[in-house]
């Protein structure tokens, strides 16, 4: 679907990659629909960049900066006022482009817009585990609005007003098992190393009962026996992660490491 641009605002769209040449094919195809499209990409040593200058002249490759910093640096590189943030793995649905396109954003009241995410996984959608709807400001004002969070967790900051969508966009999230456990493990480092650096202290009860209740809250309140194996799986590995976030903070705070002196945060994506 061509883009109508005469009498409508434009839109930027955005993607951090790093070794996406799987991914990131269908994620530009789903985003062909803006006026701009900029990849920035933290020196893959795949196809990434080649399959990405198909589809844009604009790939942008800078040394990864953080999820935070990588966010903002593409941002502020964009040309229009509105910007559209996609990561590699995910696919705007045709249902979502249609409603985008649809919103009069130059009369707009609302500084951004989220929607609902659903989450690909064992060969499933994920309806309920805490996974869905799994609201993301996706689409906003980049004069009003900045990236903010903290590691690896960045969230766009909305001073103003939010306005929600109500069509999905698709999130292919993890190939398999170990690539699930690989990045709790990888997240949770940088949490943990996040957390310590703002002074936050974890206690025996973080990595003890916290992960329980993770477990229970995912299986049991947020429905993911209705998911199958899969709600199973999700429960037991956001508890693993839980787990892992507070006891590398005891960790680190406790200075149990061997060589304390290289305590420090993770990779990028």
């Amino acid at each position: 679907m061509q883009r109508e641009t005469t009498g409508k605002t434009k839109i930027s769209a955005v993607v951090r990659t790093f070794n996406e040449e799987l991914n990131i094919r269908e994620c530009l195809e789903s985003v062909s629909w803006a006026d701009e499209i900029i990849v920035i990409d933290a020196c893959s040593t795949d196809r990434t960049v080649a399959i990405a200058r198909e589809f844009t002249e604009k790939v942008l490759i800078q040394v990864w900066l953080g999820h935070i910093g990588q966010s903002q640096f593409v941002t502020d590189r964009t040309e229009n006022l509105w910007v559209f943030s996609i990561d590699a793995d995910e696919r705007v649905s045709p249902a979502l482009r249609d409603e985008i396109l649809a919103l009069d954003l130059a009369n707009s009241a609302h500084d951004a817009y989220d929607m609902p995410r659903r989450h690909y996984f064992l060969k499933r959608w994920i309806n309920h585990s805490g996974w869905f709807p799994d609201r993301n400001i996706r689409l906003f004002r980049k004069d009003r609005c900045y990236w903010g969070g903290y590691e690896p967790h960045d969230k766009i900051q909305v001073p103003g007003s939010l306005m929600s969508l109500k069509n999905d966009l698709y999130h292919y999230i993890y190939r398999d098992i170990n690539h699930f456990a690989e990045t709790k493990n990888k997240y949770a480092t940088r949490t943990a190393s996040d957390h310590y650096e703002t002074g936050r202290k974890s206690t025996l009860i973080h990595f003890t009962l916290r992960p329980l209740f993770t477990f229970f809250d995912r299986y049991f309140i947020r429905l993911g026996i209705l998911d199958g194996l899969a709600g199973y799986v999700i429960s037991v590995m956001e508890a693993y992660g839980v787990f892992l976030k507070y006891l590398k903070l005891y960790e680190l705070q406790k200075k149990l490491m061997r060589f304390p002196e290289k305590e420090a945060g993770g990779e990028k994506s």
